[in-house]
């Protein structure tokens, strides 16, 4: 596991997307897995200034969001979709073709899940996985418990992971209970990870992933064993 320092959220940023393109640049067919939430915002717009610029292009870049929730349409504001129509997709050249999130409305979830994996399968697999990390340890919604070698599959979401999604909402009684996220062993499976860190609230579990102890009860330990993870973390996570 090799640990960068950032200065701030912006270096961070800008560290995660240099690495990104570089990523992109040596492939013709590159593969991104995408993460949500406030932490790769940063991120997206790093990519996004880099397309403006002329600098790249993402026509021929697949997509692979870690998840989304159930029971929450596309169309809703608050959906991971319109999050990355919104974020970023809406702003570079990407074909709408290329992106895949899961379904959250589909009649079978466990059916909409193994159709995931396969999609993720037929494009050869994630290259570059883009991750945050969560205040217990969570790694796209695979709460503490969830076992090392899951596949893509539907989650009981843990009410501190609900409350801290409530931001997002009119209340928490309108965060979704449930999600389909990637599971860990089809994470880990990817070629490259970068695990991105940011701000004061995320010391305590920054510290826990650094102890180097792999259990299923803090689920970002298991990054431990994947060869190839880059952890940008800004100076407020790193504390001391």
């Amino acid at each position: 596991m090799e640990w960068m320092e950032a200065e701030d959220y912006q270096d961070m940023s800008e560290k995660a997307g240099e690495i990104v393109l570089e990523e992109m640049r040596a492939r013709s067919l590159p593969t991104l897995g995408l993460a949500t939430g406030s932490t790769p915002e940063g991120l997206y717009q790093y990519l996004i200034m880099q397309y403006q610029r002329g600098k790249v292009s993402y026509r021929k870049t697949r997509t692979f969001n870690l998840d989304e929730y159930v029971d929450l349409p596309w169309e809703h504001p608050n959906s991971y979709y319109h999050y990355m129509k919104e974020k970023f997709f809406s702003h570079v050249d990407v074909q709408d073709k290329n992106t895949y999130l899961p379904d959250g409305m589909a009649e079978n979830l466990e059916k909409e899940c193994m159709k995931y994996e396969s999609e993720i399968a037929a494009a050869g697999g994630v290259v570059t996985q883009v991750l945050g990390l969560g205040g217990n340890g969570h790694i796209g919604f695979n709460e503490p418990g969830t076992p090392f070698d899951s596949r893509t599959h539907v989650v009981d979401l843990k009410e501190s992971t609900r409350r801290a999604n409530a931001r997002f909402f009119p209340s928490l009684e309108e965060v979704p209970k449930q999600a389909i996220t990637m599971g860990i062993e089809t994470i880990m499976e990817s070629k490259r990870i970068l695990l991105l860190v940011s701000g004061r609230n995320k010391r305590e579990a920054l510290a826990r992933l650094m102890e180097g102890e792999v259990s299923e009860e803090f689920p970002a330990s298991v990054l431990w064993r994947h060869p190839n993870v880059q952890v940008i973390a800004d100076r407020e996570a790193l504390g001391k």
